[in-house]
């Protein structure tokens, strides 16, 4: 496991800072995590046996300190938010990842920033919407925690899912631990609620970074149809399954993902 380190950048003229965990060395990887929050995963962790890893917590979610949400009132806050974090750290030039929630604030950074955006690794990414795949935020943030397991996951027995999605033993840890999932969920909630068509599809033309768009083939959280949408709109896409997997590729299926997104930063 590598060392993380961390650093908070200020953003917004000063006004809310964001914090970065960063591992690894070589050129920088930046990654958006999940509605889920931020979770140092072996996904990550191998990557960082190449690249330098940059995984901000979205603002609300760091643990100890929930009031940075506020600073946020509509998506385009965030999306300007990481844009100033990248200056911050200094990025002029990287590879960006995002999944899920982060899938679509990565889209709208490489639809912002075109410059600055080298590859661009999407993973079952939220965003786009037609109405003949409905979905809500409803679909994650109204469910039980043992419905989140059988959406979430095609098998949530794999040791990987187990350690990420089981909480503390103590009682009161274990209350903490539920809070802060909750917590989590509404920050990026706040955000996109309660459909996530927050314009990108007047946007995405203008991703101009090569782009990898995953997908896995069981993914029952977000319709898989919307692979071949986000393909379909990104000037120049190819698109990868993964079979046996659900919404969470990273920890599913954290040997394939791994090569194929380490096989696209290559090219």
């Amino acid at each position: 496991m590598h060392e993380i380190r961390q650093q908070a950048v200020p953003t917004l003229g000063g006004r809310l800072d964001i914090n970065v965990n960063i591992a690894g060395s070589g050129e920088p990887v930046v990654y958006l995590h999940s509605a889920g929050g931020f979770y140092w995963d072996d996904f990550l962790d191998g990557l960082a046996d190449k690249y330098t890893v940059y995984a901000p917590y979205f603002p609300g979610t760091e643990p100890g300190a929930p009031e940075g949400i506020d600073q946020l009132d509509e998506l385009w806050d965030a999306v300007l938010a990481y844009d100033d974090m990248l200056d911050g750290l200094g990025l002029e030039s990287t590879k960006l990842i995002g999944h899920s929630f982060g899938g679509l604030l990565a889209s709208e950074l490489a639809a912002q920033r075109r410059q600055g955006i080298e590859k661009l690794t999407l993973i079952a990414p939220i965003g786009l919407y037609n109405q003949n795949h409905p979905y809500t935020c409803a679909n994650w943030c109204a469910l039980g925690f043992d419905e989140i397991l059988d959406t979430l996951f095609f098998d949530s027995n794999q040791p990987r899912v187990q350690k990420r999605m089981t909480p503390p033993t103590d009682e009161h840890e274990k209350a903490l631990w539920e809070r802060d999932f909750i917590w989590t969920l509404g920050c990026t909630g706040k955000l996109i609620w309660p459909i996530p068509d927050k314009g990108l599809n007047k946007r995405i033309h203008r991703i101009s970074a090569p782009s990898l768009v995953v997908w896995g083939e069981n993914d029952q959280l977000i319709p898989t149809a919307y692979a071949e949408e986000f393909q379909s709109a990104i000037p120049n896409a190819e698109l990868f399954w993964l079979s046996n997997c659900g919404h969470e590729p990273p920890l599913e299926q954290t040997e394939k993902l791994t090569h194929r997104v380490e096989q696209f930063f290559a090219s």
